[in-house]
């Protein structure tokens, strides 16, 4: 076997700096550098689960409170019971107070009665929503208080008489 001689572009620039090129052991030598991040079947180079960039965006962006939120109003029927979300629906969630609607007054004092059973199951599966306590109320009244103007006092006095 012959004794490797370097590339001639070496050979021309060792010359051309007065140079002796010599043949002794001329090899290329490799570079030994080990790249984890981009090493083929090593851990991270996996693509991840839409959950998890979907979990990831979410806690990035701060949404979690508002998530929960959502979930726990669109999945109220599953939290409360069926015949209970037939008489009564969330309205609002604000400042850690849910308020709950209720068809009538008697649902709504049923409904405070269980408070703490729906508290618990509101604590125990929507932990981000931010509940601190709830509020439930009957249905409304009807309000003479409506349009461009409005004249204080009780309202038209002589319609029911």
């Amino acid at each position: 076997m012959t004794d490797p001689q370097p590339p001639e572009t070496v050979a021309t620039y060792l010359r051309l700096r007065g140079l002796k090129p010599s043949s002794k052991n001329w090899k290329r030598k490799k570079r030994l550098v080990v790249d984890d991040d981009n090493a083929p079947f090593t851990k991270g180079r996996d693509p991840g689960t839409l959950g998890d960039v979907l979990d990831k965006l979410t806690k990035d962006s701060g949404w979690e409170k508002t998530l929960a939120a959502e979930d726990l109003v669109r999945q109220w029927a599953e939290l409360a019971g069926g015949d209970t979300a037939k008489h009564s629906e969330p309205v609002s969630l604000e400042r850690g107070v849910l308020t709950v609607k209720c068809d009538s007054t008697a649902w709504a004092k049923n409904l405070q009665f269980m408070r703490a059973v729906i508290m618990t199951e509101i604590t125990n599966r929507y932990p981000d929503a931010g509940v601190a306590n709830l509020r439930f109320i009957g249905p409304d009244v009807p309000s003479w208080k409506w349009g461009p103007r409005v004249v204080p006092g009780r309202g038209p006095r002589d319609t029911y008489g």
